[in-house]
């Protein structure tokens, strides 16, 4: 194929002819990545000739008028008031009743605390269904499947007819000492539990009204193949793992590769209750997030549970065994080349074909969005501009040899539009890094809330002022890729990818010398915005100093007109180790570590109360008149 023809051929595709470059320059992509994208997007190339297996999707249009927009759910209460919520990891959570794993009834705990402290909705990370063959795959953004839930959250002592045993405790115990989650023994541990329930239940002698077995067979049904197929793909998984061949099904023998193979319709037959007890595991996770819904709304939190969604699954996981024709194949999502990764990434995750993911009445999408809407009155999509494009890093490719694709923007925001009015949910996109320009005031036309991160939010004349944030958003000190601001102001995190191998040192130095000027902007930008700067605040600062610091860095966020503010519950806590360090893999124990404070003591906390106040004070409940009139000035003139 000559080299025009192969060019317009993936425009049409929506494959950018450049990508960015660590010095923000563009570079060109080459023919070898334009042919293997367009292979990965299902379009057969055979000499000069290609045929589509697929119709070519419409070109995006460019600069669509504000009011084609399709906007997403605001709920009544922000048009009076800015709130305020919690945001944390569900498995960090320690607690004395617990399986050495945060779960459900945690959840309802937290968001108890949460109402009495005046907060209006709790976050947390995705409770995407994991590999429950292979638990130490434990990354919440890297899931088996985004449509089901994690079992591994269930509060196994909450159900009806549970009984322990001494060996059990004496179990329990050590997973509950452990500063690190114990995957494989809580697996262990709470699988094992729950067979023994299972077996009860089939007996008929474990049910009452929260668990009816009549409320099991409609979930079943409402369920479907897409419910059948997770639960055989787990029976498969556990059953693979036994013979030595792992969790993801790439490693299976190929007649057991696709889910409508004669291997695996035998294989089902002869596993029907294994099957249904997977289900059951599913309906269980459903009913205890509903109840942690609902005791959140009780609590008084007026926005609830705000639920993050992953960008994409595993490759290898039960979404793509189960739905192979809607996801891309033969390439995988990553991130272009950056200062902070200068070689790009690759995540290794599976996306939606662009002609699939929004096709039909029950697309792939509007299924995933709505699974976690269901128990929600917010959702946050990470990596928001997925929804116009992804970096696709063909397979067998370093992450610099891979291109932005297109996906359709206005007909996944209309989704977006109409799941959430649907289940009155609100909308936030988390938008960061390298992102077309053009698009934050687009979300925002669509009302989707933009996340913003306070280190992000500088400028050349440093930090911007809270009034420079958008009315639009949601406003936080950091995220689970990032320390506390404790450790921020540390350079810890700067200090972690040095150790770690992901930046060179001429790097490192450099960075290390922007610290600290950003340490001297942020004591500018909080001193300007009328907030106490503490005393002795020195790149050395003591313990006790940094706690000052960190409640006048929540005071400052508080201030500004974004509707909701979120308050990292690792913050409150003053924790030490990192959740995540993006970029490692065996050399960290991503995505493990427990907080240092159990969930009895939060309500104790000095911290927590410190910061909690200021929330309250610089976020009252009732606001004043004049206030909620110009919020809603603004609105018309946003929609």
């Amino acid at each position: 194929m000559r080299s025009a023809e192969l060019d317009k051929l993936a425009r049409r595709y929506g494959i950018s002819p450049t990508r960015p470059s660590p010095d923000d320059l563009e570079v060109a992509i080459s023919a070898d990545t334009k042919r293997k994208l367009l292979s990965a997007l299902e379009v057969e190339l055979s000499g000069t000739a290609h045929r589509e297996s697929f119709a070519p999707r419409p070109e995006r249009e460019p600069g669509l008028a504000d009011k084609a927009i399709p906007k997403s759910f605001l709920p009544d209460i922000l048009f009076k008031t800015r709130v305020w919520g919690i945001s944390l990891q569900l498995y960090e959570l320690r607690s004395a009743r617990n399986w050495g794993i945060g779960d459900f009834e945690d959840l309802s705990d937290v968001a108890d605390l949460a109402g009495k402290l005046g907060a209006d909705f709790v976050g947390l990370n995705p409770l995407h269904a994991p590999f429950l063959a292979d638990p130490g795959r434990c990354s919440p953004y890297e899931p088996s499947s985004r449509q089901h839930l994690n079992p591994l959250y269930i509060a196994v002592d909450r159900l009806p007819g549970f009984a322990s045993s001494a060996e059990l405790e004496r179990q329990l115990e050590r997973l509950r000492r452990s500063d690190l989650v114990d995957y494989a023994g809580v697996a262990r541990a709470k699988l094992g539990a729950l067979r023994d329930l299972w077996r009860a239940w089939l007996q008929g002698g474990v049910a009452d009204e929260t668990y009816d077995p009549v409320d099991f067979d409609a979930f079943v049904a409402q369920g479907g193949d897409n419910l059948r197929r997770h639960a055989l793909f787990e029976c498969l998984s556990l059953s693979m793992v036994e013979r030595g061949r792992g969790a993801g099904w790439h490693g299976w023998p190929v007649d057991f590769r696709r889910f409508d193979s004669a291997a695996v319709a035998e294989f089902e037959h002869g596993h029907a209750d294994e099957v249904r007890f997977h289900m059951w595991l599913q309906w269980l996770a459903h009913r205890q997030l509903l109840r942690a819904a609902d005791r959140a709304r009780h609590s008084g939190l007026r926005i609830g549970l705000y639920l993050d969604l992953a960008v994409g699954e595993a490759v290898d996981g039960s979404a793509t065994w189960s739905e192979p024709d809607v996801y891309i194949s033969k390439a995988t999502i990553g991130s272009p080349p950056d200062p902070f990764a200068i070689e790009g990434q690759d995540w290794h995750l599976a996306g939606y074909l662009p002609s699939a993911i929004a096709a039909g009445d029950s697309s792939p999408f509007r299924r995933m969005v709505s699974a976690a809407m269901r128990y929600a009155g917010a959702i946050r999509i990470d990596h928001a501009p997925a929804l116009r494009r992804l970096f696709l890093v063909p397979l067998g490719s370093r992450p610099d040899g891979g291109a932005y694709v297109s996906y359709p923007e206005h007909r996944l925001l209309q989704i977006l539009a109409e799941t959430s009015a649907e289940h009155r949910c609100l909308v936030i996109g988390e938008a960061l890094g390298m992102i077309p320009p053009d698009l934050p005031d687009e979300l925002a036309a669509a009302q989707i809330l933009s996340y913003r991160i306070l280190s992000y939010e500088q400028d050349g004349k440093g930090f911007r002022p809270p009034d420079a944030y958008p009315v639009f958003g949601l406003a936080c000190i950091s995220t689970h890729d990032h320390q506390t601001l404790a450790g921020w102001w540390r350079s810890a995190d700067i200090q972690d990818r040095r150790d770690h191998g992901i930046v060179p040192p001429d790097f490192t130095a450099k960075h290390l010398e922007y610290r600290r000027r950003e340490r001297r902007n942020l004591k500018a930008a909080l001193r300007a915005a009328g907030i106490e700067v503490p005393a002795r605040l020195s790149a050395k600062a003591s313990r006790e100093t940094l706690r000052e610091l960190t409640v006048s860095a929540y005071r400052f966020i508080a201030r500004t007109p974004s509707l909701l503010v979120a308050v990292r519950l690792a913050d409150l806590t003053d924790e030490k180790r990192p959740t995540n360090i993006p970029g490692t893999s065996s050399s960290y124990p991503n995505w493990k570590p427990k907080l240092s404070v159990f969930l009895q003591g939060l309500a104790s906390n000095s911290l927590l109360n410190r910061i909690t106040t200021a929330m309250r004070e610089e976020r009252p409940r009732i606001q004043a008149t004049r206030e909620r009139s110009a919020r809603r000035r603004i609105f018309d003139i946003q929609g």
